[in-house]
């Protein structure tokens, strides 16, 4: 099936499974840092997540630029990358804060709730905008 797919396509199937990977790695290790600190410190959920997301920022941009983005697009012209690579990452704090509001916050949820949409929903958002916009 693979080898029958357009170049094209094989590129998109290629870089999600290589998103997948390292996206799925860094995303958990974000969302376990996420509880720890909130659990096991006491630090409020909400700046436990901005804490870990200032993190793995950084770490996240060199993976899925050396790694998961390899080979697509252009490579010039870094600063405008960086730039909309943390528009995105922001977008994705946005979410991942307003799941930890809704479910700890609001609903008064344990601290452990959030993880499940950050781990599942806020990865495939992610993933199309710097498929599309920030890596392309």
């Amino acid at each position: 099936m693979f080898s029958t797919m357009s170049p094209e396509r094989r590129a998109v199937v290629t870089q999600a499974a290589r998103y997948a990977f390292a996206g799925m790695a860094i995303t958990l290790l974000v969302a376990g840092s996420y509880w720890a600190i909130a659990e096991f410190l006491h630090v409020d959920p909400m700046l436990s997540l901005l804490a870990v997301f200032i993190f793995f920022t950084f770490v996240s941009f060199f993976t899925h630029g050396a790694f998961s983005f390899r080979g697509h697009g252009d490579r010039d012209r870094q600063h405008i990358r960086l730039a909309r690579f943390m528009i995105v990452n922001l977008i994705g704090l946005a979410t991942n804060q307003f799941f930890v509001w809704l479910l700890v916050k609001h609903w008064h949820g344990p601290n452990w709730w959030p993880v499940i949409p950050i781990i599942f929903v806020t990865p495939a958002l992610t993933f199309v905008l710097h498929r599309r916009w920030v890596f392309g």
